[in-house]
């Protein structure tokens, strides 16, 4: 993977620019320092990339690190600018990168779920995370960065004594070598799809669809609150995950604060 070959492979999508690091500390940082610069002063257009062989400082929600291996894992940053009507469903943004990972996955044979709100998963086993981070200047929406870290090959996966969640590489489930460019284009080739989609009862009915635990009784656990068991019901409008409760009332949980583990884990 490098700068040229990127710029081919990916040449008929929506991207105006890429920027190719071999090692970088994290491809979301530099896809924010790059939108926050004046478009005068060479500021990133919607649909700017940023790719990096290896990621060394990478960040997953709540603040988890995510480190990427060179050769072995794809470590990519989006920037969009959303338009006035993208902006009332920012909530969508999370799942729309893990509706173009799992259509990608699916385009390969494999069954893909998606562990609320944006973990992509394989064998009920975690594959993919997404980190969504909005830029703000003021009371103004200056952008969105789509992070994506996703496992590739066997030795992608950490030591199981480092992980929070069972994880997998898209190789072993797919039991053969995958090519990292390839699933990279296809990957955003769905997302750009998706993306026209955002605003249209299509994209939720597809993220419903691809719900992990459906029907099944987790635990959610919340910073500074108590952990809620509920059965896993589905998504309601805004994105919320939607869990019946012991006692058969419905709670809607928010994206962004909320970890999901199945009852019968032992993670």
């Amino acid at each position: 993977m490098n700068a040229h070959a990127l710029k081919i492979s990916l040449a008929g999508l929506p991207i105006p620019q890429i920027r190719f690091f071999e090692e970088i500390g994290s491809t979301n940082d530099e896809a924010l320092a790059w939108l926050s610069k004046e478009a005068s002063a060479g500021g990133a257009h919607d649909g700017c990339l940023v790719v990096a062989n290896s990621q060394n400082n990478g960040r997953g929600r709540l603040g988890r690190r995510w480190v990427t291996r060179p050769g072995s894992s794809l470590a990519f940053s989006l920037i969009l600018r959303p338009t006035p009507g993208e902006v009332e469903r920012l909530a969508y943004f999370s799942p729309l990168g893990a509706l173009a990972i799992c259509q990608a996955f699916e385009q390969i044979g494999l069954a893909p779920l998606i562990k609320w709100p944006n973990d992509v998963l394989l064998q009920r086993r975690k594959a993919a995370g997404i980190l969504v981070e909005v830029a703000w200047l003021g009371d103004q929406l200056q952008g969105v960065v789509i992070g994506i870290g996703l496992n590739v090959a066997a030795d992608s996966v950490p030591p199981t004594d480092q992980l929070l969640f069972p994880a997998i590489s898209v190789e072993e489930a797919a039991r053969r070598p995958v090519e990292r460019m390839d699933l990279l284009g296809a990957i955003l080739t769905n997302l750009f799809a998706w993306r026209g989609r955002l605003l249209d009862s299509s994209f939720l009915q597809g993220w419903e669809q691809r719900l992990a635990f459906r029907g099944e009784w987790v635990r959610l656990e919340a910073g500074g609150h108590d952990a809620l068991t509920g059965q896993v019901m589905g998504i309601d409008a805004n994105g919320s995950l939607l869990l019946r409760t012991r006692n058969g009332e419905t709670a809607a949980m928010t994206v962004g604060d909320v970890h999901l583990r199945p009852l019968d884990s032992a993670m």
